[in-house]
């Protein structure tokens, strides 16, 4: 008996095999493009989603070395926000707009005038920003009428490739929460946000919890991917709460830190906790019956790569990352601000713009590659220094994971600015993995997600904070907490100026 899970993400879809016993069996990854067809959009064609799905899962299947039959179940991830208009027939109207798209500015603001920003943060966890679904639709109606007059139904970027598994429009109630059309509290679309938005509730597609199944592969997706029809597909999660799952952030007390293209901190609560601001995330857990708070920052490996790029190295990220070694906390007195793409937490500033401060004749590359590390450092500090505000400070455990957690000196880093012991398990691909274990417990494998996180993720190691380094650190952190306020008017003027 095998469980697949299947990761829609940006940059590519995944599909992961595991056995009974949590192993992972196989793993295939087929590349989908971006699209920035103006300043500031961000765009993919779903069916690049559908067609990386085709590709993945039956690599996955061939390096695994076994038939579609043997998989019991399927589950579900993918990156959140993405708006994806369909017509009657399922007909995709326009290209999906991203969550990292920022065109929405107009629009959030116009939600909270005709909701009331305190309402809208009471009844769904968060402000609104350009990330979410809502805003998106908004912009739609008023920018392409001909489009938006077609629409109906809304997708997330993992439904629609459930869609095509299953023939079933439904969705999960973690990525859900991450439109702004979810009262998080009730774990259900609603009522008053769509009344007030005049968003039909019948464009959006039945609610479930991540281990519950929602369809079965069609004869068609049968063909297409060579799993067995009738196969079960579950809810699943958005990708942050599969990816905790995948990683053991399924009870309170346990934080989940992943260090990808973005960063996120999950903190997993056992009821809806509501940052009165709606600077952090509050969302629904892939675990039925489980909340959690979410503190993002867009560009943390993303950083980095543009560094590389700029710099013209070749290096892979490990050798780029070793080259600052041998420069002392603080940089030198050099800091950077990592709000390449704007900032979600603690800012959610979709106008502020990166910055280095303190450079000198002295900094050279190696500089400006410790500084990058520890910009993100302090970045996801934030978000920390937010949920403890909120009345979270029992941290038991920090499991890091994503691509920049494979970095020791980086893990280092964060260890000392956050001051908090950092432990990282056996998996590699939490989200992907998170979703088999979803499927896992759907097919009776294990009698709930607990168990199954509890007899499959394994600590992999600790990194502890270096007493000297944390206080050098806190100096740091206490100097990059005024750049923001500083600089926040110029880079705006910077935005608008790009943008005429």
């Amino acid at each position: 008996m095998y469980f697949l899970g299947i990761d829609v993400s940006t940059t590519a879809v995944k599909a992961l095999i595991i056995d009974r016993d949590g192993g992972v069996v196989a793993s295939a990854s087929t590349p989908t493009a971006l699209s920035t067809p103006k300043p500031l959009w961000s765009e993919q064609d779903p069916a690049d989603w559908w067609r990386g799905t085709k590709s993945s899962v039956r690599q996955a299947l061939h390096n695994a070395d076994i038939s579609g039959s043997q998989v019991a179940a399927v589950g579900l991830t993918g990156q959140m926000h993405s708006l994806t208009l369909l017509d009657k027939a399922g007909k995709v109207l326009r290209p999906a707009i991203l969550w990292s798209d920022q065109r929405t500015g107009a629009q959030c603001d116009e939600i909270r005038r005709i909701v009331g920003k305190e309402s809208l943060i009471a009844i769904t966890g968060n402000d609104a920003l350009t990330g979410y679904s809502a805003p998106k639709i908004l912009w739609v109606r008023e920018h392409e009428p001909w489009v938006f007059a077609e629409v109906q139904h809304i997708l997330l970027p993992k439904d629609f490739v459930r869609l095509q598994l299953t023939g079933d429009y439904a969705t999960d109630k973690a990525g859900a929460a991450g439109t702004l059309l979810l009262d998080v509290k009730k774990r259900d679309w609603s009522a008053e946000i769509l009344r007030d938005l005049q968003i039909p509730l019948q464009w959006l597609p039945e609610t479930h919890e991540g281990p519950e199944i929602t369809g079965t592969i069609s004869p068609q997706a049968s063909e297409a991917t060579g799993l067995r029809a009738g196969t079960p597909v579950v809810g699943g999660g958005g990708d942050q709460a599969a990816q905790a799952v995948g990683v053991g952030a399924v009870e309170p007390g346990i934080f989940a830190l992943t260090l990808g293209t973005g960063g996120n901190v999950f903190a997993t609560t056992e009821e809806p906790f509501i940052e009165p601001e709606g600077r952090l995330h509050s969302f629904c857990h892939a675990v039925p019956g489980l909340w959690h708070l979410m503190g993002v920052t867009l560009s943390a490996g993303g950083s980095l790569r543009w560094l590389r790029d700029v710099l013209g190295s070749e290096d892979d990220f490990s050798t780029l990352v070793a080259r600052a070694k041998a420069v002392p906390p603080g940089s030198e007195g050099l800091l950077f601000q990592p709000y390449l793409t704007g900032e979600r937490t603690p800012h959610g500033d979709p106008l502020t713009r990166g910055s280095f401060i303190g450079l000198t004749l002295r900094h050279d590359q190696e500089h400006l590659i410790r500084a990058v590390l520890e910009g993100v450092a302090f970045a996801i500090r934030d978000s920390f220094e937010l949920i403890k505000s909120c009345g979270m400070t029992t941290i038991r455990q920090v499991h890091i994971s994503g691509g920049g957690a494979k970095s020791p000196l980086w893990r280092q880093i964060l260890a000392n600015v956050l001051d908090t012991e950092l432990q990282t398990v056996n998996i590699v691909e939490g989200a992907a993995f998170g979703a088999a274990l979803l499927a896992g417990v759907a097919s009776g494998n294990w009698s709930d997600v607990n168990e199954a996180s509890q007899a499959t993720v394994v600590q992999s190691g600790v990194t502890s904070p270096q007493p000297e380094a944390v206080a050098a650190y806190q100096n740091s952190y206490d100097v990059y907490n005024q750049i923001y306020p500083a600089l926040k008017d110029i880079t705006h003027q910077l935005s608008y100026l790009s943008m005429t």
